[in-house]
């Protein structure tokens, strides 16, 4: 299991976005970045900032992490035929923990992880605990008959600050959701603008 190593803020502070859309996000309340320097004027990034700026951007909104795994997924999305910036978007989204958090079954993708991790959930019937496990389009993931009265479900699936996307069918009464297809970039409901395209180039030169 990969720990979070770091604040599940300091990223929104760090890149001056609230990554995740969360109403408490410190980025709603200071547009300015963190520590004693944070207020002075940023200067123009380099292309290489640019691009190691996307990389931890789309990295940490799944949970940051880590080096390794990332870099384990990018070398499978340049493999796959076709774009390869839609290929890593395709199999970020395909990890049972991005599954569950985008299902609404919990509130953060942190939350996700560990629901996993401590066998909450189902696919197909199978309890499964690694949350960098790859759903597949028809897979069914449940969240199991003994957890779902705890409160944390409850309370995710009543957020109103984001929707399910419509390339998972989630039905919050049985808490059961269906992986329908594979998404895109522009299904993909970030709270922020992703670049992969950047990432590519980071990884191209690096």
């Amino acid at each position: 299991m990969t720990k979070r190593t770091s604040a599940k803020y300091k990223l929104d502070r760090r890149m001056g976005e609230n990554i995740w859309g969360r109403p408490k996000s410190p980025v709603n309340r200071r547009e300015y970045g963190p520590g004693q320097h944070g207020q002075r004027r940023k200067g123009k990034l380099s292309d290489f900032g640019l691009q190691l700026r996307a990389k931890q951007k789309l990295k940490g909104h799944y949970g940051d992490l880590t080096e390794k795994q990332f870099r384990r997924i990018y070398s499978e999305a340049e493999r796959v035929k076709g774009d390869t910036g839609e290929n890593l978007i395709g199999l970020l989204e395909r990890r049972l923990d991005a599954v569950v958090y985008r299902a609404k079954f919990v509130a953060t993708i942190f939350a996700a992880r560990q629901f996993v991790n401590h066998g909450h959930v189902e696919v197909n019937g199978q309890r499964v605990n690694i949350p960098s496990y790859r759903v597949k389009e028809g897979d069914v993931i449940a969240v199991r008959e003994k957890s779902r009265q705890m409160a944390l479900l409850i309370e995710a699936t009543q957020l109103p600050e984001r929707d399910v996307p419509d390339y998972i069918e989630a039905d919050h009464n049985k808490m059961t959701a269906t992986f329908v297809r594979t998404p895109g970039l522009g299904d993909v409901p970030f709270a922020v603008q992703m670049e992969p395209n950047l990432v590519i180039e980071y990884y191209a030169q690096n």
